[in-house]
């Protein structure tokens, strides 16, 4: 059997219609695909809040740790699960999950998740029946998605699965319609003799792969979930002899093909792509780092640990970066920018608030012409909202002032003259001033970078 441990194959059970079958597709799924094959791990968890997952396969008296709620929040999978009945594994259900759609920033997080979760052979995930951000999530990180449909309402809900993938660049091949809940009662006079046959000629004109698999509905199966022991029962166990235990055996033997075929699950692959994005970010952060000059560009001095950075400076062209000094930008803003010519003490209270003012602004110097000598001056909050915009005399060469000498250590060109540009100032926490080179933080300062340009063009 081809190996596929540390690397989840993921099967998501997912429809926005309630009432078509889905938990119970999953559940029965997951123990026909573990009684098919006892030494493939299956494991299961859902997104729903009905708990099914655990009255299903809990073991009485069992002690249970952690949920699917601490799957969001970075706890390794591997770590969360229990061992259950029929030999599936599973991750408790939660009630707080609610309370963390908020920190899925995105619909890949799972997929991370899954990549580094040590979860082995195939892995079962249920959703809500809507098309949220954990719905999404489970979408994503799948290498087959079946849909259960069980009429018309609910395949015309599947256009919004194929929508998202569409829009998400997903391959439409992994989704499947499984007709669910057929009444094979019911006859047609026509070409289309029976709901089965209806469902799926439907789900092809639409371009939906339809498996040639369906569901039965079953008053038997239907009284596994509702009896007076108020317990769940498998169809494995309790439906044989039912036609709906064969076509649950019919399905398994499908995923079970599949997942042999498949070389590589989406989670190795999600986890390759990981690695080699981590490192590309390494390499660029490296670069932007080797890229930094090693001089304050306000006053000059070499930095070293003892100096005391706050302040990340950026040509808009990107050809030079690097930091400045606390002190010296400060000083730069009393002397050029509010013409203060006495000298002001550490603990004045005017150098203090000015110092307060540039922690929490962004400035730009656009030095425009330079044959016209003039420097537009912008100070912007750190969202990128205009708060003030002055111009300035500047020093024409040879003769310097406060403006030309920042300038010229950061944007001087051919002959000395300034390059067509304009110089970003942006504070950064003196504890940590790289920080800002992180790729997730340079990514917003690109972001507030093109807002700001965006207002000077206009």
């Amino acid at each position: 059997m081809r190996a596929m441990k540390n690397y989840p194959y993921v099967i998501t059970v997912s429809s926005e219609k309630g009432g078509v079958g889905k938990t119970t597709l999953a559940t029965n799924l997951a123990i026909f695909l573990k009684a098919l094959d006892e030494n493939l791990p299956v494991s299961i968890f859902s997104f729903d809040n009905h708990f099914t997952i655990d009255k299903m396969f809990a073991i009485k008296g069992q002690k249970t740790t952690g949920s699917v709620a601490d799957l969001l929040l970075e706890t390794p999978g591997c770590d969360l699960l229990h061992t259950g009945q029929y030999g599936v594994n599973f991750i408790p259900s939660s009630t707080a999950l609610p309370d963390l759609k908020g920190s899925l920033k995105g619909p890949m997080v799972l997929a991370r998740l899954l990549a580094n979760s040590n979860i082995p052979g195939i892995l079962i995930v249920d959703t809500r029946p809507d098309l949220d951000i954990m719905t999404q999530n489970a979408l994503y990180a799948a290498d087959r998605v079946f849909v259960p449909i069980k009429d018309m309402a609910s395949m015309d809900n599947c256009r919004n699965i194929f929508e998202l993938f569409d829009k998400r660049g997903l391959d439409r091949k992994s989704l499947s319609l499984v007709p669910c809940l057929i009444d094979e009662r019911i006859k047609f006079d026509g070409l289309f003799k029976d709901q089965k046959t209806l469902l799926k000629a439907f789900a092809i004109n639409r371009g939906y792969r339809c498996m040639e698999t369906f569901i039965s509905k079953s008053p038997k199966v239907e009284s596994l979930n509702t009896n007076p022991d108020g317990r769940i029962y498998p169809i494995l166990t309790h439906g044989r002899g039912t036609d709906v235990y064969g076509q649950f055996t019919a399905l398994g033997q499908s995923a079970l093909e599949e997942f042999y075929g498949t070389a590589e699950p989406r989670s190795l692959l999600f986890d390759k792509w990981l690695t080699e994005d981590d490192s590309r970010k390494k390499e660029a952060y490296f670069a932007r780092l080797t890229g930094l000059k090693s001089e304050c560009l306000a006053c000059g001095a070499q930095l070293d640990k003892q100096s005391q950075v706050s302040y990340y400076c950026e040509s808009s062209d990107g050809a030079s970066s690097g930091f400045m000094e606390a002190d010296c930008f400060v000083e730069f803003l009393i002397r050029a920018v509010f013409k203060i010519d006495r000298e002001l003490s550490a603990d004045d209270p005017t150098r203090l608030m000015i110092a307060h003012t540039a922690q929490e602004s962004v400035f730009v110097l656009n030095p425009g012409d330079p044959e016209k000598a003039i420097l537009d001056f912008h100070r912007f909050d750190l969202r990128g909202t205009s708060l003030l915009k002055k111009q300035y005399s500047m020093a024409v060469a040879p003769e310097q002032d406060e403006f030309t000498s920042l300038l010229q250590g950061s944007l001087a060109g051919y002959e000395g003259k300034l390059r067509d540009a304009f110089l970003l100032v942006h504070p950064v926490n003196g504890e940590s001033p790289e920080a800002i080179l992180l790729d997730e933080n340079y990514r917003e300062l690109n972001r507030l970078k093109k807002k700001i340009v965006a207002q000077l063009q206009s």
